[in-house]
Parts: C-alpha cells; sequence; structure tokens
C-alpha cells in the first residue's frame, strides 16, 4: 500500500530544463562555446560535482563553471521573474488528489534549498508539501539512493510503502537502488532501454499520473 509521494522538481513538477538549456546556450555563447542538446541531456539530475567535472572533461579545466552556473540561474531567476515559474500541466490537479487522500508528499531534489524553498513560494506549492530535501542535505547526490532513503525516514514510511515521481535516468537509478517503486514522466530526454526497465511505468504527463492513482493503476 503506497503512503507517502515523492516528487522530483526540475522537469517534473516545473518545466525548467529548457529554460536552463537556454541558459547555458547563451552563457557559454558568450564565452565562444558551443553547448549542444545531447550534451545537456547526459547531465540531467546529476549531482553538481559530476556535472562540473563533465563540464570541465569537455571545455577543459580552465572552464568557469561557477561562474557559468551563476549566471544561467540568474538568467532563470530573470526569467521567471518576468513570465512565472512554468509549473507542469497536471500537477495542481495531482497534489490536491493527494491531499485529500491524506498521501504524504516530500520534494527530493537535487537543487539547493535557497531555490528550492523559492521556487516553491513563488508557484504557491509550498502547502501541498510536508517536507522536502534538497542536495546540499545530503553527501551524495542521484544517482545515489541516499536522497530517497533519508526521505523515507523523513516521513517514517518504508521503502516499499512509497512511490518516486521522476524524469531523468538519474533519479531513476537512485530509487532503483533505494528499493523504492518509481514511475517515470519524461521530459527533455526519453530514458533509455536500461533504465526503462527499473521504472514501474513510464507515462507521458502527470495528468495521466493523476488518473492511474485515481484508478488504482499505479503498479
Amino acid at each position: 500500500m503506497i503512503k507517502a509521494v515523492i516528487f522530483d522538481m526540475d522537469g517534473l513538477m516545473i518545466d525548467s530544463e529548457r529554460v536552463t538549456y537556454e541558459g547555458y546556450v547563451i552563457v557559454c555563447g558568450k564565452l565562444g562555446l558551443r553547448m549542444e542538446e545531447a550534451f545537456y541531456k547526459q547531465v540531467l539530475g546529476l549531482p553538481l560535482p559530476t556535472v562540473f567535472q563533465m563540464f570541465y572533461d569537455k571545455y577543459g579545466s580552465s572552464f568557469p563553471m561557477e561562474q557559468v552556473l551563476e549566471q544561467v540561474h540568474r538568467y532563470m531567476d530573470d526569467r521567471f521573474c518576468k513570465e512565472g515559474v512554468p509549473v507542469k500541466e497536471g500537477l495542481k490537479d495531482l497534489l490536491d488528489y493527494l491531499k485529500r487522500k491524506d498521501y504524504k508528499t516530500i520534494v527530493a531534489t537535487s537543487s539547493n534549498r535557497d531555490r528550492v524553498d523559492r521556487i516553491l513560494e513563488q508557484t504557491k506549492l509550498t502547502g501541498y508539501f510536508d517536507d522536502s530535501i534538497c542536495g546540499d542535505e545530503i553527501e551524495r547526490g542521484k544517482p545515489h539512493p541516499d536522497i530517497f532513503q533519508k526521505a523515507c525516514e523523513k516521513m517514517g514510511v518504508k521503502p516499499e510503502e512509497a512511490i518516486v515521481l521522476e524524469d531523468s535516468e538519474a533519479g531513476i537509478q537512485a530509487a532503483f537502488s533505494a528499493g523504492i517503486p518509481v514511475i517515470c514522466v519524461p521530459d527533455m530526454k526519453y530514458p533509455r532501454e536500461g533504465f526503462r526497465e527499473k521504472t514501474v511505468r513510464i507515462v507521458d504527463s502527470l495528468t495521466e499520473l493523476s488518473d492511474l492513482f485515481r484508478t488504482g493503476q499505479l503498479r
């Protein structure tokens, strides 16, 4: 019996991946470098130390990763302030249903605490969640299982009593390693075969996922 639902944030709850990619294209372009979408998809959902190393491997050890990341985040913040944070279709309907049915809910994301709190406040989603756990609060990020294991501990549930909602391969692997069933809602990247096999199922949207919760067809 599922008692708790664990939500990833970027690419799952908010439509941020495309905006992030556009930010990298612009910032890297100013450095005379090209950011390919294929490379960006490789780093989606990974912990920052891993992302940093992948950028260094691609662009060289002198690549100003911290400054680039800061500028990309500034670009995203400016876009979100001007246009609002783009929430994925079906999210609020799903959260309303889970709240009515007394599911425990938690956000488990690789993003840092300041950013998570700010986005949840901007989207008026804070009240839907019982708790949150962020990338700067754990030792090992996704694809390691730590963040989801801690999420279960915070909610007082066993792994088999929870379900993870993810969009990235790193998130799928983390949930699988933690022994928690995972449903994938792909964003910019559809999971490869080895990761597809680690999911309970893959759905096209959060709206479809809401229907599965209502009809009891999650597994």
